[in-house]
């Protein structure tokens, strides 16, 4: 009996090993697995935004799948969805169940498919990078790993903390309007993607009253007063980065 405890002791340390490796394969994959996820560009996304200035707070939900947008939000007290989707841009006052169906202009059309994979809003951080934003430093906002931006131009200066991951989702925007020398910070307090949603999910309600107007109209009539139940919040996807 004594002879043969090596040969145990030999075969349980091969067990051993042979979990131990094949744990280790697991936990490889797990990690390439999340790596893969992280990578890999979400088709559909959520997220909550607090807007906070001199006018008050305003509180936004945003999904998007592709460049399909759905935003909500409560003006003056009366809770007011934009919906955007293929050629048209609506607006809907929820209370009254009535809104306008503005057709979005050619350029804007075109930057849907020149940019299929780009999340529609919440774009604040690759927008001002792309602008030549400077790097300041990397710290930890909302307990998550960031890098803080800085861009000033002609309008004010505009301070952004994006994740410092390679989805690089906005956490906090900071604007000082050059001219009044007012502030606004917008934190957005939550991010979920690939939340699975339907196509009619961004569309307007059958039921809803729609005024239809053609982008040349609605261009048109906005010089001399509101068109809709509240405005255009999301200028760039009516009419392109020409007026973003």
């Amino acid at each position: 009996m004594i002879a043969r405890r090596p040969v145990l002791l030999i075969a349980v340390l091969a067990v051993a090993v042979a979990l131990g490796a094949d744990a280790g394969k697991k936990d490889a994959k797990k990690d390439k697995d999340k790596d893969a996820k992280e990578t890999k560009t979400p088709t559909s996304w959520y997220a909550r935004s607090l807007v906070q200035s001199d006018a008050g707070i305003i509180v936004w939900d945003y999904w998007s799948k592709g460049r399909k947008l759905r935003a909500e939000t409560i003006i003056s007290g009366t809770p007011i969805v934009t919906y955007v989707s293929g050629e048209f841009y609506t607006i809907v006052d929820m209370v009254t169940q009535k809104g306008v169906a503005i057709r979005r202009s050619p350029e804007a059309l075109a930057a849907d498919l020149s940019r299929a994979n780009e999340r529609p809003f919440g774009r604040e951080g690759e927008d001002m990078i792309a602008k030549g934003a400077e790097f300041i430093r990397s710290e930890n906002l909302s307990e998550r790993p960031t890098r803080l931006y800085r861009l000033t131009d002609d309008r004010g200066k505009t301070e952004v903390w994006v994740t410092d991951d390679k989805r690089k989702v906005p956490v906090r925007v900071i604007f000082f309007a050059r001219d009044s020398g007012a502030k606004a910070t917008t934190d957005y307090i939550d991010w979920i993607a690939d939340l699975p949603l339907a196509d009619a999910f961004f569309e307007p309600d059958p039921r809803v009253e729609l005024e239809r107007v053609e982008y040349a109209d609605y261009v048109k009539r906005s010089e001399t007063g509101p068109v809709g139940p509240a405005p255009v919040l999301f200028a760039n996807l009516l009419h392109g980065d020409k007026k973003k």
